[in-house]
């Protein structure tokens, strides 16, 4: 929602930079809207690249891993030895 707001202001910067008859406005306001089209894009990275980002409530920690790791090697050793001899 954010970097909407900075396109809008933006947008109503360059109106003003157009309306104004005072080069120190213009000046004023041209800076403001690169500036906020600026901000826009890297509120726009910013989204796309938390969307992407990993839930880290998901991630596993070394201990869970290794408890892992445990209980397939004991589940394929536990299938090895329950296989009849061919």
């Amino acid at each position: 929602m954010l970097p909407w707001l900075f396109l809008l202001l933006a947008l109503a910067a360059f109106a003003v930079a157009f309306k104004t008859p005072s080069v120190g406005v213009l000046v004023v306001c041209l800076l403001a809207a690169f500036a906020l089209m600026l901000a826009w894009i890297i509120g726009l990275l910013q989204q796309r690249l938390g969307s992407r980002g990993r839930d880290e409530s998901q991630m596993i920690d070394p201990v869970e891993l290794r408890r892992l790791r445990e209980q397939a090697e004991a589940r394929k050793l536990a299938e090895s030895q329950s296989e009849p001899p061919r």
